[in-house]
């Protein structure tokens, strides 16, 4: 990963519209003179303890306890590293990075990518003017005509037509200036027999693939003649594209993916087109039927907790679901359910053929997986003999076997007695004796998110540990620095961090925010989560508060009070009377003070 300078990164941070890009995956109300709070993204909750400082662009969660700054916050939501966070927020700002000096071996293959990605999305561009201009492509439009996608929908997809000859991007991207060996580093161009290069999308209507950045990476290419195979081709592994990472739509997604906590996953290319022109647009695809790991890590971490399976009704289809489930139940964290489709329908169909009123029913109609998986094996079984109803209950009870005792369980056991004609005692049973050896359908079920409480604040090993008196007040204190700076770096610089504060996190936070009171966010620490998340939660703390300085003083002087008592506690267990005596005088002063203030 590349390295860049500090005045990129901070032209970055100044480019952002913090309050945007959160308000991408959670609501914000205001709350306070400078504080925005909404429903924490990374644990279920019903009261909003989530707030964030749109100015300081940090954010915290009084619940759970996370917190950072904005690139932390790409970094937890994106799944990405901190290199990659700069660059996803440089291209939405766009801002243009600067490196730092860079390896020649490094600069030389960031050089060729680049090259290679201009390319792509050259020859993209150049598919979409084919497509809207051509003669040739007449069958082209019509076809995606009749599927009922519309011309603006299929720009925004950046559909486009591969004419039939064999050489129009090879010749036109020579002439462009790029090399036979970049055109097929691309995937644009394949080696003939002899050895000569040729177009590898040729008759064919293109559906650019892109990164999750929105950069072409590849196409998948559908054919127009019932003489060419395949019906589909897409590019070839390579430099740039990779199969198994790729999902269809998910940079036009991922926005209303994450406000809607939920995303849907179909088939094909027009049915995912289908259904964004109907105003579903949290819908992305993947490359025919196969989920892979890769895309259950993205799926899991980076979009959506619930996922939608949207696919065809058909065995190829259902089959295709359950695969999925068992590949995505490894790193889920959320809610898998399932689309019910109508039998030899897809989407796009159900989109043209009914109206978008209609797929949302079905959509809003989805089934938990374990009910699609339990009603697959009771439809798949022959009820009419003893062994298709043991091996119909048999496939049920590892289904059930894997979820927790609840409504969900005692529905599903219902719903098996009554087909199967048994017990509901038996089927129970059946279930807990399957419990111990679940397949992927019952752990495929979902899994909760943890909630919190406001009491406590997460160590940097994750574990929530709950703050005596003193460190609250001391973080109380330093919020109120926070927020009124210019009374607070007086503070700070006549305190003696090592004596006033007792916790080592918040005697770590008020040595840092030393001199850094007016902008708190400008240096953190990229190698210290605990100090970067205990400044994030002062500084949202702080954009709540209507402080004056007297409220500075009236905090400080406790700490010293708490500080003086703990120094007594110590003298007493010591025998010292006399150093005793001496503190003694100081607690009375402290206390005239903070009655004088109270006063």
């Amino acid at each position: 990963m590349p390295r860049y300078t500090d005045a990129s990164r901070e032209r970055v941070r100044d480019a952002v519209d913090f309050a945007e890009l959160v308000g991408a995956r959670t609501e914000l109300k205001p709350s306070g003179p400078r504080r925005l709070t909404g429903l924490c993204p990374f644990h279920d909750e019903r009261t909003p303890s989530f707030g964030i400082d749109p100015v300081e662009k940090l954010y915290h969660c009084f619940g759970c306890g996370v917190g950072g700054d904005l690139f932390g916050f790409v970094m937890a939501t994106e799944g990405v590293d901190f290199g990659e966070a700069l660059e996803l927020l440089a291209d939405r700002s766009g801002v243009e990075l600067e490196r730092t000096s860079e390896d020649p071996g490094e600069a030389a293959r960031r050089g060729r990518r680049e090259r290679l990605l201009a390319l792509l999305e050259r020859t993209a561009a150049w598919y979409v003017r084919m497509l809207w201009e051509s003669e040739e492509a007449a069958p082209a439009r019509a076809y995606l005509a009749e599927r009922g996608l519309q011309e603006e929908s299929l720009r925004t997809f950046g559909v486009g037509y591969a004419p039939s000859a064999w050489d129009k991007v090879l010749v036109g991207s020579r002439r462009a200036g790029y090399s036979e060996d970049e055109l097929l580093a691309a995937g644009l161009c394949l080696r003939g027999r002899s050895g000569g290069a040729y177009d590898r999308f040729r008759r064919r209507i293109t559906f650019p693939l892109a990164d999750e950045r929105g950069r072409v990476v590849g196409f998948g290419a559908r054919a127009l003649g019932a003489d060419q195979e395949p019906k589909y081709l897409n590019s070839a592994e390579g430099e740039i594209f990779h199969k198994r990472q790729q999902l269809y739509g998910l940079h036009l997604a991922r926005t209303s993916a994450a406000r809607a906590g939920r995303v849907v996953l179909c088939e094909g290319y027009t049915d995912v087109i289908a259904l964004h022109q109907a105003g579903i647009e949290n819908a992305i695809g993947v490359m025919g039927t196969a989920i892979t790991e890769e895309h259950a890590r993205t799926l899991s971490r980076r979009v959506a907790p619930t996922l939608l399976f949207c696919m065809d009704a058909d065995a190829a289809g259902q089959a295709a679901i359950a695969k999925a489930a068992v590949a995505l139940q490894r790193d889920r964290q959320g809610e898998l359910l399932v689309v019910v489709m109508p039998a030899g329908a897809d989407p796009a169909d159900v989109v043209v053929k009914e109206g978008p009123d209609a797929i949302r029913r079905l959509l809003g109609a989805a089934v938990p997986y374990a009910s699609f998986e339990v009603t697959r094996a009771l439809q798949g079984a022959d009820l009419g003999s003893l062994s298709g109803r043991e091996r119909a209950l048999e496939q049920a009870s590892r289904v059930i076997g894997g979820l927790p005792e609840g409504v969900l369980r005692e529905d599903l056991i219902r719903l098996v007695s009554d087909r199967i004609a048994v017990s509901p005692q038996l089927v129970a049973s059946a279930a807990a004796g399957a419990s111990g050896q679940t397949n992927g359908a019952g752990d495929a079920r979902g899994r909760g998110r943890t909630t919190g409480s406001s009491s406590g604040a997460l160590s940097s090993g994750g574990a929530r540990t709950v703050l005596d008196r003193r460190e609250q007040a001391e973080r109380a204190f330093l919020a109120l620095c926070v927020a009124l700076p210019e009374e607070g770096e007086r503070q700070l610089a006549k305190a003696d961090a090592d004596t006033l504060f007792s916790a080592p996190r918040t005697r770590k936070a008020a040595g840092y925010l030393r001199g850094r009171l007016r902008s708190p966010a400008g240096e953190l620490p990229r190698d210290d989560e605990e100090l970067a998340r205990l400044v994030a939660e002062l500084v949202v703390r702080a954009a709540e508060m209507q402080a004056s300085a007297q409220d500075i003083e009236t905090e400080a002087l406790q700490l010293e009070l708490a500080h003086l008592e703990r120094d007594i506690a110590a003298g007493r267990a010591a025998g010292d009377g006399g150093r005793v005596r001496e503190l003694a005088g100081e607690r009375q002063r402290v206390l005239d003070a903070l009655r004088h203030r109270l006063h």
